[in-house]
């Protein structure tokens, strides 16, 4: 049997449904054969008994028989098989796409193993034992495998390229080295290539503090956003709460009102009940008189009509209603002082408000001490003589607080401006022309110079006025401190050059106190 085996191939011993060796092989009636397994859930999943190699069709399922010798002669093959992959296993690898094949294997091409830069050629393990044992051939440059070796080869003169021409940076051969680079730097590749992997170590140590560099900012923006929101989170919280709580005031308000104004509109109808029902008792008693009065007038009987007149003629028991009416509630100012009440619940939110705000921005208070250089006097937008002073340090970003005491001074102006900006001659105040500031007027009132100016409507003078600013933001806040309240904000502005604290002062207020003891009373 071993002898026939030879003349078989393992294709003749391969199951067409599974497309492997046979197992457990059985023969169909049309003589074909099949796993007894592959041939049964073939018929179970179809209609019809059809052979998967002829397509003859078996109106009745056929006996499925055992083929003694297929089953034999593919156990054989199995074994076969298996005694061969087990022999591989320790064999080389054949070339697969991508990896560097042996130039020296006919017919399959096997994996190579090292490549020499002398022969320039790639070997497998088996071609590559003379570069191991021969002693000629031991000095010979091997390296890992690798592509194109026709590319080490000097295209002028043939030759491998050993040196590197420092002068024109390029790989040459030796005979280069008596032409076209005869006067230049020309060392081995090796130094060059120690020097050059030098740079390359310091490249990466300089490209892997960059990543450093660039995964510390990363990790810094990712604790900015988180931070954020968690900001965002605690102002939504806290603005829900807030509009809840004026939304129950409100809806209070309103139900206090309605309830109100029920109870007046029921004092009413119970008074104009009490007054209905007795004018209706004395309407029904008086038509009963008109009625017997009726009645007797058309009597005949001269002796009744005498008799019963007394008790007739006497009036009966009735009111006055001369000077008796029902007025209608009055509801003028209900409504008023409905709202009023509810203006000053608001107010007091607001306070509260404003003072949690304040405690906010006054952490980012700092110390900001006036120049010096007393500029002249110039005239402002108001026509007035004034002089303007900034801070000697200057901001251009993040956020910063600031406060100024304005309670004895008759008329100023405060804020933050640009220092490119001139301060003598005439100054017209406005964001456009790099001021956010608000002003107090010789005649009492306030104002902010935005474009256009606003006129600020204050409840009280303040004695104490904060500024805050978010360079980032481009905000620009002023608060009465001591009332809590905010006075103005301009808001989207667009900061692109460094910002001071800026004031104006009146000419006729002592300004010399305040500015010669160091901090100008700015926190």
């Amino acid at each position: 049997m071993s002898a026939a085996s030879c003349l078989l191939t393992e294709d003749q011993f391969l199951c067409s449904i599974c497309l492997d060796v046979f197992t457990d092989p059985v023969t169909i009636p049309c003589g074909h054969n099949f796993c007894n397994t592959c041939i049964t859930q073939h018929w179970n999943k179809n209609v019809k008994c059809q052979c998967p190699n002829c397509k003859k069709v078996f109106y009745r399922r056929p006996e499925l028989q055992v083929n003694t010798f297929i089953s034999e002669m593919a156990a054989q093959f199995r074994q076969s098989a298996q005694q061969k992959a087990s022999s591989n296993s320790s064999e080389q690898q054949v070339s697969k796409p991508g990896e560097v094949p042996c130039d020296v294997c006919t017919g399959t091409k096997l994996k190579a193993l090292k490549s020499c830069l002398v022969c320039l050629a790639s070997y497998c393990e088996t071609h590559l034992e003379p570069h191991l044992t021969m002693s000629g051939l031991k000095r010979h440059q091997l390296i890992d495998p690798v592509e194109n070796l026709e590319g080490r080869m000097c295209t002028k003169h043939d030759k491998p390229l050993e040196l590197f021409c420092q002068t024109d940076q390029m790989c040459v051969c030796v005979l280069c080295t008596y032409s076209d680079h005869k006067t230049h730097d020309v060392v081995p590749l090796k130094e060059e290539y120690e020097g050059k992997k030098a740079e390359l170590g310091k490249t990466d140590a300089e490209i892997q503090q960059m990543i450093q560099k660039r995964q510390l900012k990363l990790q810094e923006m990712k604790r900015s956003v988180l931070l954020s929101k968690k900001d965002a989170d605690r102002e939504i919280t806290a603005g829900l709460q807030v509009f809840s709580a004026l939304k129950q005031s409100v809806e209070r308000s309103q139900a206090e009102l309605i309830d109100t104004i029920k109870e007046k509109q029921r004092k009413t109808e119970k008074q104009a009940e009490g007054f209905i029902k007795e004018l209706e008792q004395e309407i029904f008693e008086l038509k009963k008189r008109s009625s017997e009065v009726e009645q007797l007038s058309q009597s005949e009987d001269h002796l009744h009509l005498l008799q019963s007149f007394p008790s007739l003629n006497a009036a009966p028991p009735t009111k006055d209603w001369t000077e008796i009416s029902v007025r209608p509630s009055s509801y003028e100012g209900t409504v008023v002082r409905a709202v009023a009440q509810l203006e000053e619940t608001l107010s007091k939110q607001m306070k509260k408000l404003f003072e949690a705000e304040m405690k906010r921005v006054q952490q980012y208070a700092v110390d900001v001490t006036l120049d010096p250089v007393r500029p002249k006097p110039s005239q402002s937008n108001q026509g007035n003589d004034c002089r303007c002073v900034l801070s000697k340090k200057g901001f251009t970003s993040g956020r910063f607080y600031f406060e100024f005491q304005v309670k004895t001074w008759s008329v100023w102006t405060l804020g933050v401006a640009r220092k490119s900006l001139r301060r003598t001659g005439k100054i017209q105040l406005s964001p456009r022309n790099g001021y956010w500031t608000v002003c107090r007027m010789c005649q009492g009132g306030y104002f902010a110079p935005a474009d256009p100016p606003v006129c600020l409507s204050l409840r009280s003078q303040p004695d104490k006025v904060g500024v805050f600013v978010d360079y980032d933001e481009g905000l620009v806040c002023f608060f009465d401190v001591d009332a809590a309240t905010l006075i103005y904000s301009f808001t989207g502005c667009h900061f692109t050059a460094k910002l001071y604290p800026f004031l104006s002062p009146c000419p006729n207020d002592d300004f010399e106190t305040h500015t010669q003891k160091g901090p100008c009373n700015m926190m």
